[in-house]
């Protein structure tokens, strides 16, 4: 009997690292594909806004390298994790939503920011939905680019294996990982190969943006945890695809 076979789309680190140490828990077999890769920018959150915003691990740890500090500002993280590096790094965390994503930010800030000076630190592929929702309440917006995410020299063995029928299921965490997936499958000469690998895997979305991404590209998304954490994600996908799999 194979295993269950789990693609996971973390940048190559701990979080890599921890996502194929949970599966291998939960009695399945990650099949490791980043298809995202860091790049910084050098530039680093302001110091003088009256709201600060991070959402992501990643640009905690550039921010606290380049040693910012926050001032008076109210600082808020897109989720748990985020909010888990910012008291890592010595950081007070003073807002996290109840729904971890950039529409549960904005719900969480709207009645707040009206004439407030909000720095917004983050990727280049920072959804628009934080911004636009901050400036409609009001918020003069300042956003920093932390780090381009890029596809990696090397991803595409989810791909393969997809495109192979190989894959119980798939854990996609951002819209960009869908991107750069079928990206790879484009460029390998197999899309339409990987896309009917996903037709009968369980494909996961960790919120709501990345299930609308997946299926503007006409793929089928079987589960979207309650709380938008890898960790969930994972879990959420296991649990669906385990009474049906089969050796």
């Amino acid at each position: 009997m194979r295993d269950l076979t789990v693609a996971v789309f973390r940048p190559d680190d701990e979080r890599l690292a921890q996502a194929v140490d949970l599966l291998d828990s939960l009695g399945a077999t990650a099949v490791a594909d980043p298809m995202l890769a860091v790049e910084p920018t050098g530039q680093t959150a302001r110091a003088d806004a009256d709201y600060v915003i991070l959402t992501s691990k990643t640009g905690v740890e550039l921010v606290a390298e380049a040693g910012w500090h926050p001032g008076e500002a109210t600082v808020c993280a897109i989720g748990p994790a985020t909010a888990a590096c910012l008291r890592e790094a010595g950081y007070e965390v003073d807002v996290v939503p109840e729904t971890y994503t950039s529409s549960g930010l904005v719900a969480e800030l709207e009645h707040e920011v009206d004439g407030a000076r909000v720095e917004v630190a983050r990727s280049d592929h920072g959804s628009p939905v934080l911004l636009e929702g901050l400036e409609a309440a009001g918020a003069y917006l300042h956003e920093t680019v932390l780090y381009r995410l890029v596809r990696p020299d090397g991803a595409g063995e989810s791909v393969e294996r997809a495109a192979a029928g190989d894959l119980d299921a798939a854990a996609f965490t951002s819209s960009l990982t869908v991107e750069h997936f079928l990206e790879t499958a484009a460029e390998d000469g197999i899309l339409e190969e990987a896309l009917e690998g996903l037709e009968t895997a369980v494909v996961g979305a960790i919120g709501p943006p990345t299930r609308r991404t997946l299926e503007g590209h006409g793929v089928a998304v079987d589960v979207v945890p309650d709380d938008a954490t890898a960790e969930e994600l994972l879990c959420a996908v296991v649990e669906r695809a385990a009474p049906s799999y089969t050796a």
